[in-house]
């Protein structure tokens, strides 16, 4: 193995779920990244050496002098005008992507690769709980943090097995050739690097043409994958669907209980019901993950009785319907949905398990493009609220586009009140309101507004 690995922008999910590999395996991981984070603190804490200027003289010198031991990983998210990237363009190092170095890793092993539009990281961390439960085991690269793990990196020295988030941005997912793939959704994202919603779907064809001979799909049910039917059916690719509760999919729930505050539910597969499941995570979207997650499970060796026992003690993924204040007088739920149809899916769960009360929606749109691309999409989700406070939206990788701002959101929304809010004000407005369901979600920076909301919540809640 290498001896030294530089990630820059190593705060990243996927990028860090890497030096963490890489780290564990033996290798000296260093990294640049703009910001300090709860998870960079970590990784320094885990033994890596970690800066945040980007500047030629913070590289360390060990990195310098070993230009022909060292591999420098980068997304695509780096901006090109990034100096420590220029410098080791320049020097004639090394230089991958994270998805090569992640296709790298899965080469030898039976890859158990989840993708899709919305869904994924759910799904991807439910199916490595359920691996991890059952005899096979798997390592892991996950999208986000499992709360099971308290880690986005799961590491399984005795299984063959490894299960990853295959991520559709940028194209990354092609440099993974799985022996099992989940397909969740196909919808129009990215379109800043696709263009059009025919070439996210054709990306998504090409993604499941990788499929490894004898090897298996699993897709949510009304996924058309019949232009690429003969190609899979070369490659003797088993094919199968699931759904919430579509009795024309082969794996579904026969039916869904709620009791003492929990689901009980009753799989249906293809060799028989599996009954008595205790699921404690709320909204029928996390169902429908589990029911795609088991399916894969079950596929590769797991046993009903291991299922159940996993399930009951599955507790899912930090910002993925992560609630952090129920008391009788107020509750507040946080989740990454940043999609329209995952904030409609997400408000919703939240409907159905709430009824009656009033929900408020805190949303920071994320990315120019997807805001300009889906703003319309994105009023109707949003009308789905009672009340909707919108934040400015966060620019992640790109510069301004004249005319998009979050006004173009939000004068489309119907709800009877709304409001805009600039981030900073936050705190001070939703301390002026009668709150009873309180969410925020995006994919931006709003996840660092969770505690100050958590704490300004629990103290109303005790008036």
């Amino acid at each position: 193995m290498t001896k030294n690995y530089y990630f820059i922008g190593i705060g990243g999910i996927g990028m860090s779920a890497l030096a963490r590999y890489f780290n564990l395996c033996g290798a000296k991981v260093y990294g640049y990244d703009r910001t300090a984070s709860e998870l960079t603190k970590t990784l320094e804490n885990e033994g890596m050496h970690i800066h945040y200027v980007d500047s030629i003289d913070a590289i360390p010198a060990e990195i310098k002098s070993n230009k022909q031991d060292t591999i420098v990983v980068i997304t695509p998210a780096i901006p090109k005008d990034n100096a420590e990237y220029n410098y080791f363009l320049a020097n004639g190092y090394t230089i991958l992507k994270r998805a090569k170095v992640l296709g790298l890793i899965c080469e030898d092993k039976k890859t158990i690769a989840i993708a899709g539009t919305h869904g994924k990281t759910s799904t991807t961390t439910f199916t490595t709980y359920l691996m991890n439960q059952s005899s096979k085991g798997t390592n892991a690269f996950l999208g986000g943090i499992s709360k099971n793990f308290n880690s986005n990196f799961v590491f399984d020295g005795n299984s063959d097995f490894i299960t990853v988030e295959a991520d559709e941005f940028d194209r990354s997912f092609h440099n993974l050739y799985p022996s099992t793939a989940i397909i969740t959704a196909m919808d129009a994202d990215h379109l800043d690097i696709y263009g059009t919603h025919e070439a996210v779907i054709e990306s998504f064809y090409t993604f499941a043409c990788q499929i490894k001979p004898q090897g298996t799909l699993i897709h949510k049910i009304g996924l058309n994958f019949e232009p690429i039917q003969n190609d899979l059916q070369k490659n003797n690719v088993s094919i199968y669907t699931y759904a919430l509760q579509d009795e024309s999919a082969d794996f579904y729930m026969k039916s869904i209980e709620i009791k003492d505050g929990a689901f009980v539910l009753c799989l249906h597969t293809p060799n028989g019901d599996i009954d008595n499941i205790h699921f404690g995570l709320p909204g029928k979207t996390n169902v429908e993950n589990f029911v795609a997650a088991s399916a894969a499970s079950l596929i590769n060796g797991a046993t009903a009785d291991e299922l159940r026992n996993a399930a009951a003690t599955l507790q899912g993924v930090v910002r993925r319907f992560d609630v952090h204040v129920h008391t009788p007088k107020v509750i507040y739920i946080d989740d990454y949905a940043h999609h329209p149809a995952e904030l409609q899916a997400c408000f919703e769960s939240i409907r159905e398990m709430y009824q009656g009360k009033k929900i408020t929606g805190i949303f920071q749109p994320h990315l120019y493009t997807r805001t300009r691309d889906f703003a319309q999409e994105f009023a109707q989700s949003l009308s789905l609220l009672d009340e909707l406070i919108l934040l400015d939206i966060y620019p992640a990788r790109e510069l301004p586009i004249p005319g998009v701002t979050s006004e173009i959101i939000f004068n489309n929304v119907t709800c009877k009140q709304k409001e805009m809010c600039k981030k900073e004000q936050l705190i001070e407005l939703l301390n002026t309101k009668q709150l009873e369901v309180v969410l925020t979600v995006g994919a931006g920076d709003i996840d660092r507004y969770v505690q100050p909301i958590t704490e300004l919540l629990q103290n109303k809640g005790n008036e």
